[in-house]
This record gives C-alpha cells, sequence and structure tokens, in this order.
C-alpha cells in the first residue's frame, strides 16, 4: 500500500511526509514546486513535479505505484490573496480539486485525506466552534475549501470513497528534529513574520486589528504544532484503512491566544524585543477562532506531543535561525 501526498514538499506535507516515513509507510510526492522545496523531503524521496490538475500524471501515479490512499494538501493558502484573486484561488483549490477526486476515483483510490481549514466556519457564534457549526466562510480561501468538502463528501457517498476531512486551525512551529519548517520567505503566518522580525529579517510586524471584542483587541487564534497536526494525518489514515467510518473533524488544542499573547511568546524565546506596528483590520479575517477539540482525539486516538505556545514559538524561531545561517 502506498500513499500520494499532493503537496508533499510544502510546509505541512513535508512534515507530514516525515511523519508517514518514519511510521513505515511507503509514499510518493507530487508537487508543483511553486511554494514547497524539494529539499524538504526525506532522503533519497524525491518528489514528482506537477500539477493535481494533471489527470494524465496523476493516473499514472496511481496505476505505476499502486495508490490505495491520497493526501491533499495542494492549494493556495493566503487569505487576503484570495480576496485579491477569488477567480485563481477556485481555480487552484477547488478545479484542480475536484480533477484529483475524478483520478482518484477512476483509479480505484480507496483513502483521502483532505487539507481543510477552520476558515470554513468564518466568524463562528460560539466558541470553541464545533465540527457541526454553521459554515459561514468569510473569505474566498474560506469558500474553495468548503467547495472542495462538499465535491469530497458527494463523491464519497456516490463511490465509495472513504475520506477524512481535517479543518485546520493556526498551524506553526517546526519539527523538533530540524529537518524540515516554514520556509517561504514571503509566508503570512503570525508566528513566521514575527520571529524573522525578532531576527531583523523583517522592518516590523503589522498588527491587523485592534478594535476587535476581545481581551486585548487583537484577533485570537488556536494554534497548533505542525509535528502534532502531521501525526493527526498519519492517525486518519490508519484509521481509514482499518475500516473506520468517514468523517470531518477539527485540528486544533481548543485553546486560543491572541496575536499580542503570540508577540509575547517570540520575546521570551528571541530574549529581546521587536518593532510592531498596530493597523487596521484585514478583510477575511475572523475575530475568534478556536476549535473545540475532542472529536479527533476520542476518534483516531490522537494525543498531541507540543500543546504549548513556547514550545512552538521555540522550535519556530530555531527554524528560522537555521534558515538565515544557511542563506
Amino acid at each position: 500500500m502506498t500513499v500520494l501526498v499532493t503537496g508533499g514538499a510544502g510546509y505541512i506535507g513535508s512534515h507530514t511526509v516525515h511523519a508517514l516515513v518514519d511510521a513505515g509507510q511507503s509514499v510518493v510526492v507530487l508537487d508543483n514546486l511553486s511554494t514547497g522545496f524539494a529539499q524538504a523531503l526525506p532522503h533519497p524521496l524525491k518528489p514528482t513535479v506537477g500539477d493535481i490538475g494533471d489527470q494524465a500524471l496523476v493516473a499514472s501515479l496511481i496505476e505505476t505505484h499502486r495508490i490505495d490512499s491520497i493526501i491533499h494538501f495542494a492549494g493556495s493558502i493566503v487569505v487576503p490573496d484570495s480576496v485579491r484573486d477569488p477567480l485563481g484561488y477556485y481555480r487552484n483549490n477547488t478545479v484542480n480539486s475536484r480533477a484529483l477526486i475524478e483520478a482518484a476515483i477512476r483509479g480505484g483510490v480507496k483513502h483521502m485525506i483532505f487539507s481543510s481549514t477552520a476558515a470554513v466556519y468564518g466568524n463562528p457564534a460560539q466558541v470553541p466552534v464545533a465540527e457541526d457549526a454553521p459554515l459561514a466562510p468569510v473569505s474566498p480561501y474560506g469558500w474553495s475549501k468548503l467547495m472542495t468538502e462538499v465535491m469530497l463528501r458527494d463523491a464519497g457517498a456516490a463511490h465509495g470513497l472513504g475520506h477524512v476531512i481535517l479543518r485546520y486551525f493556526n498551524v506553526a512551529g517546526a519539527d523538533p528534529k530540524m529537518r524540515t519548517g516554514q520556509s517561504t520567505p514571503d509566508a503570512t503566518h503570525l508566528i513566521k513574520v514575527a520571529v524573522q522580525t525578532a531576527l531583523g529579517m523583517r522592518e516590523r510586524l503589522d498588527v491587523f486589528g485592534t478594535d476587535y471584542p476581545t481581551p486585548d483587541g487583537t484577533c485570537v487564534r488556536d494554534y497548533i504544532h505542525v509535528s502534532d497536526l502531521a501525526r493527526a494525518h498519519v492517525a486518519a489514515l490508519a484509521h481509514l484503512r482499518s475500516g473506520g467510518a468517514s468523517a470531518t473533524l477539527n485540528c486544533g488544542y481548543g485553546r486560543g491566544y491572541s496575536a499580542l499573547e503570540v508577540i509575547e511568546a517570540v520575546k521570551r524565546a528571541s530574549g529581546g524585543d521587536l518593532p510592531v506596528r498596530m493597523a487596521p483590520r484585514r478583510a477575511g479575517d475572523p475575530m475568534s477562532i478556536v476549535a473545540a477539540a475532542a472529536r479527533i482525539r476520542e476518534l483516531l486516538r490522537w494525543t498531541p506531543e507540543w500543546d504549548d505556545l513556547d514550545t512552538i514559538v521555540g522550535h519556530a524561531l530555531a527554524w528560522e535561525r537555521g534558515l538565515r545561517t544557511s542563506r
């Protein structure tokens, strides 16, 4: 049995590939390398370079490697970019995912794990937000992912494609062994930007919105360590291969931190200050979103190992220091 990982050279994808290989799984990676890095993969694994919308390529990989499962990461993920270029996001995230799902069904793939997002909830009326909460995205990014969720569920019902939809909350940190991390120089993730600012790699850190009805006026997010998230994918794959039912699961810790609390954690980790500018709210940003996280622990028997903001920030900072040294 072999698993195809789309977007496997990217940030979360590469961590998951390492976790799969660590678990003894046979892995094939498909990535167009637009934002991914071949060197992030475990040696001697090399990606097949191509797009998930290329059905002939996907069919060839499925047949050649006898793929039984697909973990689907490939896609665009920057919320403000999706507001500026909605059609690009619907093409890359939704249209291409449809092509991948169709190729999987035609090729006899049995299982798919989909990289979704907490952005499908929009501004939830109740926090923590559970998987059965109303779905009301506030950005094209969130809608593009929700459309793919719907397609996957409908295809599963019609064709027997078992699936797990994992709705990520805010992913951060780096592999504790420093084998891979967030390597995109212009990434927009708060912790990535904050540690780069602390290391003098950015002029300042902008905090978007200080007038939200939250304890300190800034957005609140549930931060999950990327290596815990990678292990959740391995657990989801085991669940499906053992005959488990299709499911939709939140991936978070169930605890939120504000932007200012994250900045304080970066200051603690770096041992210094960093320049911060308060900026207006940014389109597409929910005010507060925290996971109701019990279902994934119960169904997949998944237990986090790195559930600590200071640890997450510390690993992100260590990775960024290593990147700066290697450049």
